[in-house]
């Protein structure tokens, strides 16, 4: 593997549109509002800093050491320190993961630019309601048109690996991260002109601790773990280009920053056009779907902003999957000895069959199952789902940690890491050695109500 980010600025608009994902647009916001504001941003800020950006330095500083796919760096490093072979298959669940989760990424953002088109046309423009809750409904339930826009986002996706760092992944932060960060500044002024722009930093900085409770905190530490991508071997995939030269710490830390300020800014938009729309807080699919086109409807440009709302959304998901697309490219390329191009006409050919099936799952394939109590009613969406989301992350991401702090050598990781001052590296030791895994255990264990 030869290729080298061209300078550190691109490496952090590419890992960090790879953390941006639809967590920050349709989860995080919700989160906020429900667990008492700053409250809640006080004990996400600390879980970054204890869990996410010391598990994104390790990641980072894998993918630097083994310069190949997750699972030949795993391999490849266990190997040099005489552990077990079997840590490559801590690489191959990274894999497995980016893999399940472009095929439904591909056919949600799907939704997003068949939503963008239709927001620019003016189709939500006096809806109520009700009529659009109909529209949701009516779409997705219509598995041909659903087919059309995840096979473009595929295409789109595939074309943007295929061309490899340089050519692909370089040119994709240089402007597409650039134009994502133009529309967020953008929506942040616009939110700023309604009337409910102070009630909505309000909302999310003055802290109500009466109402953090014990669920905002697991929420806070599995909001740290997953908005970041952690687990899924996309960060350790862009850490293998990274120039020997590269200072992990610093870059992980702008790569946090510019996840969290994103976080934040889409959460002062949700909660500002909300309340000046007269709409109710929603999470997931209905709040970018539903609530938030009712509620632009009602403002002045409404039809203008939503539609570069979604536009927004489409960006963010465009990055997110080329970083999930790479690591399995780029085994494939190792496995068979595929260029570049083949490699990912199979990787999204592979995908793009799996989308398939989560689009027959909301049609002629659902079903429904109980897990832990929770009745689940979208067949293999869910099981996809709970398969990456609820046992191969969070199980990754608690390995990755045991690795870095026990399997590999501190002197080696030290010389990696190169942390100033010197008290900073036993720190972020022995949080990897002990701290992530434990706080990592708890999440797993209670993510089917989180995600209930």
């Amino acid at each position: 593997m030869h290729e080298r980010w061209s300078s550190p600025g691109l490496f952090v608009l590419a890992a960090g549109g790879a953390a941006i994902g639809f967590n920050n647009f349709w989860q995080f916001p919700q989160l906020a509002a429900q667990y008492g504001g700053g409250a809640f941003l006080i004990v996400y800020l600390l879980c970054l800093l204890i869990i996410g950006l010391p598990l994104l330095m390790a990641e980072y500083m894998l993918g630097r050491s083994g310069r190949a796919s997750p699972v030949t760096t795993f391999r490849f490093l266990a190997r040099r320190v005489h552990g077990s072979r079997l840590w490559s298959v801590v690489g191959a669940m990274g894999v497995l993961s980016v893999f399940l989760i472009l095929s439904y990424l591909s056919v949600i953002a799907g939704w997003v630019i068949a939503y963008t088109l239709r927001a620019a046309s003016g189709v939500f423009v006096g809806l109520t309601e009700d009529g659009m809750g109909a529209q949701f409904t009516q779409f997705v339930k219509d598995p041909e048109k659903q087919l059309f826009w995840h096979t473009l986002f595929m295409t789109m996706t595939m074309i943007t690996v295929s061309r490899g760092v340089r050519h692909g992944l370089e040119t994709l932060a240089r402007y597409v991260m650039s134009l994502l960060l133009v529309l967020l500044l953008v929506l942040t002024g616009y939110a700023a002109t309604t009337d409910a722009f102070a009630h909505a930093a309000s909302m999310l900085f003055l802290p109500d601790f009466a109402r953090l409770s014990g669920a905002g905190v697991l929420a806070a530490m599995s909001h740290a773990f997953f908005s970041l991508g952690l687990g899924a071997g996309a960060m350790l995939m862009y850490g293998a280009y990274l120039n020997v030269e590269a200072r992990i710490p610093r870059l992980s830390l702008y790569v946090v920053g510019m996840d969290t300020f994103t976080a934040l800014a889409v959460s002062l938009v949700v909660f500002s056009v909300l309340s000046a729309g007269g709409v109710e807080m929603s999470s997931g699919p209905s709040l970018v779907f539903q609530s938030l086109p009712l509620a632009f409807d009602h403002l002045p440009f409404g039809r203008v902003f939503v539609t570069l709302y979604l536009a927004l959304l489409v960006l963010a998901a465009w990055a997110s999957a080329v970083s999930f697309a790479e690591p399995v490219m780029v085994w494939l390329s190792e496995r068979f000895g595929m260029s570049l191009r083949n490699s990912a006409l199979l990787c999204g050919v592979g995908a793009w069959a799996l989308g398939v099936v989560t689009i027959l799952s909301f049609n002629n394939w659902a079903f429904s199952f109980k897990l832990f109590g929770i009745v689940k009613k979208m067949g293999f969406f869910d099981v996809m789902q709970i398969v990456t989301a609820q046992l191969l992350l969070p199980v990754s991401g608690i390995l990755i940690a045991l690795f870095a702090g026990w399997v590999l050598k501190p002197e080696t990781t030290r010389e990696v890491l190169h942390l100033r001052p010197s008290w900073l590296y036993p720190a972020w030791l022995w949080t990897m050695r002990l701290v992530i895994p434990a706080l990592l255990l708890i999440v797993l264990f209670n993510l089917p109500v989180l995600f209930a």
